[in-house]
């Protein structure tokens, strides 16, 4: 196997799939807890496993709701167990950061703000309405964006074709493992 070596001080991990691999470059200097957090859950093998298991698209979202798509993972499906033992992420919104959910960044999934734990997904389109003070959330705090991918996009998008129920992939696609990379 090569190993790619990018042009960034930033951190760099790498989404294993059995479509292809998704590198994706972290922002440490923006969100240092959320990235510290992520570089941690891959260190103790949280991901190893683990699936994407939801996707937002044009057809699967209510006509009158604010739209999204993405791609969500995580180990909610296929050992949710493990994320009992982890701390909560503190919020970093997008506010605080500077980011923004453009095409290709990878932010935190969460209900309330402050209890991400392991859960993130992948923007395919910008998505100001995921933004602090954007209209996806009731709370108007947003998400914590940390990275975005510098290559593998082609994998996420046929990632996003795949069989799919009510916003739920029908079966989940499976991640092999999150590994760091740089």
């Amino acid at each position: 196997m090569q190993c790619t070596s990018y042009k960034t001080k930033n951190p760099v991990i790498q989404i294993k799939t059995a479509f292809g691999e998704i590198d994706i470059e972290l922002f440490e200097q923006q969100a240092p807890k959320t990235c510290a957090a992520i570089l941690k859950n891959i260190e103790l093998g949280i991901y190893e496993r683990c699936s994407f298991y939801r996707v937002l698209n044009q057809d699967n979202q209510p006509s009158n709701a604010t739209k999204s798509e993405l791609i969500q993972g995580g180990i909610w499906k296929t050992a949710p167990q493990k994320a009992n033992n982890l701390d909560f992420i503190p919020h970093e919104s997008t506010q605080q950061t500077g980011l923004k959910h453009m095409n290709s960044t990878v932010s935190l999934a969460r209900r309330e703000p402050g209890t991400a734990k392991t859960e993130f997904f992948i923007c395919m389109s910008e998505q100001p309405g995921l933004d602090h003070g954007g209209e996806n959330m009731p709370d108007g705090e947003g998400y914590a964006a940390f990275g975005k991918v510098i290559k593998g996009m082609a994998v996420v998008k046929k990632i996003a074709t795949q069989n799919e129920s009510d916003e739920y992939f029908d079966p989940p696609v499976p991640i092999i493992n999150i590994i760091r990379k740089q």
